[in-house]
């Protein structure tokens, strides 16, 4: 007998330990090479363990146990042959993808879902299906398990969220006084002792400061179908302010720098985090030389960056190294807030959602879409000066788009490389 004993890999820099999330094979199951085998979980993001040969899995290593990388979490008999009967991993895949295709007689394929196998795991959702449902307020007993004898994988309540439900049918408070504990994630816990970490060992203050928005939604308003014909993304409000940022770091570097000791390093390029949410919580995934970027190639980076967040395919490497950080509250409806810098960055940028309000223009009063900026900033390396002074910057470049580039004779099509 030939046993292969399968190591947790590095995920990355500074890792050394990562949590088992969820076993997508049991014991004792026949394995392909190269098949996911289990989702495992760092303090940045979760990756999937492939098989590393074919043959018979026992697992050394339960859900939710700690594991240091490097030790053995299941043993793989090579030399045992496929169960008669079975078909190859990568035979089911392709009928899986047949399933999805249209097909004119749908109802044939009802006899063939119905003999699936019936047992305890049957409607149970998984450790990580479960986590998530909680987060989103998922119903599960509308979830039909697609999971090995009917368990509801994580996917399944990832596609049921893309797929909306009836809130209808969702059930509201039990009449009970249950309670329920869960042991936090691996990730949740270093994000939980990363914010504390900031609160109690950086000067961080908060500076505030609105926006008339109506310059850059006029704007949309005018290129938005052009922009989407010409470079096949959207245009949102997210690239201008990436822009701005990028313009005002350019002018106050100490904005765009961290402490490191006793040592201030500041960064000659901008690495701008962008906050998003995902099943498995906030997180930042970084553009790269946004400095360099124009909207387009921003809004394009950042859809993809955003996508892989949410389905959990964004790597470690995407979501470290940034400079500063933008996050956006005012999707969620948030007017106001005092967003924690993500360390060992020394501000973050936060924004918040548009409201018509009364202002005054000209010495007479309109009603303009206003939005509240958030700058916090780490008062160790950034005066008060440079904060407000960063802050107002932003804001004229968004009141006057075309402050963000110079010497253009068209400035609106030239900042969207139209």
């Amino acid at each position: 007998m030939s046993v292969l004993e399968m190591k947790v890999p590095s995920p990355g820099e500074s890792i050394s330990e990562v949590e088992i999330a969820e076993w997508l094979v049991a014991d004792g199951d026949y394995v392909e090479k190269d098949q996911a085998i289990a989702e495992v979980d760092s303090d940045k993001a979760t990756l999937e363990l492939p098989a590393e040969e074919s043959g018979i899995i026992t697992l050394k290593a339960e859900v939710g146990d700690a594991v240091k990388v490097g030790a053995v979490v299941c043993l793989i008999d090579t030399s045992a042959e496929r169960p008669a009967g079975t078909e190859p991993a990568k035979v089911v895949e392709e009928v899986k993808t047949e399933e999805v295709k249209p097909n004119p007689n749908p109802v044939k394929e009802t006899p063939a879902k119905s003999e699936a196998k019936s047992s305890y795991a049957t409607g149970t959702p998984s450790i990580a299906a479960s986590k998530i449902a909680k987060e989103n307020n998922v119903p599960l007993q509308m979830i039909k398990g697609s999971g090995k004898d009917g368990r509801i994988t994580k996917q399944d309540i990832i596609a049921a969220m893309a797929a909306g439900f009836d809130a209808s049918t969702t059930q509201g408070w039990g009449g009970t006084r249950d309670t329920e504990s869960a042991r936090m994630s691996m990730m949740r816990r270093k994000i939980a002792s990363r914010l504390v970490a900031v609160k109690n060992e950086t000067a961080m203050l908060t500076t505030f400061n609105e926006v008339d928005m109506k310059p850059i939604m006029d704007l949309r308003t005018k290129y938005k179908l052009k922009f989407k014909e010409v470079h096949g993304v959207n245009l949102g409000f997210m690239s201008f302010f990436t822009k701005a940022v990028t313009e005002a770091l350019n002018l106050f570097p100490q904005v765009n720098s961290m402490v490191d000791g006793d040592q201030m390093i500041s960064h000659n390029y901008a690495d701008i985090g962008i906050a998003v949410s995902s099943p498995k919580g906030l997180m930042v995934p970084v553009v790269r030389n946004a400095e360099q970027m124009t909207l387009a190639e921003i809004e394009a980076e950042i859809k993809r960056l955003a996508i892989k967040a949410r389905d959990g395919k964004i790597t470690i490497d995407e979501m470290t190294g940034g400079t500063f950080t933008i996050t956006n509250g005012g999707v969620f409806g948030s007017m106001l807030s005092t967003p924690i810098i993500n360390p060992p960055q020394a501000a973050i940028l936060g924004m918040h959602n548009i409201v018509e309000r009364p202002v005054a223009i000209n010495g007479k009063v309109e009603i303009r879409p206003i939005m509240y900026l958030a700058l916090s900033y780490d008062h160790r390396v950034i005066d008060g000066k440079e904060s407000v002074s960063f802050l107002v910057k932003v804001k004229e470049m968004l009141e006057n788009p075309s402050k963000m580039i110079f010497g253009a004779k068209e400035p609106e099509e030239v900042l969207l490389n139209l």
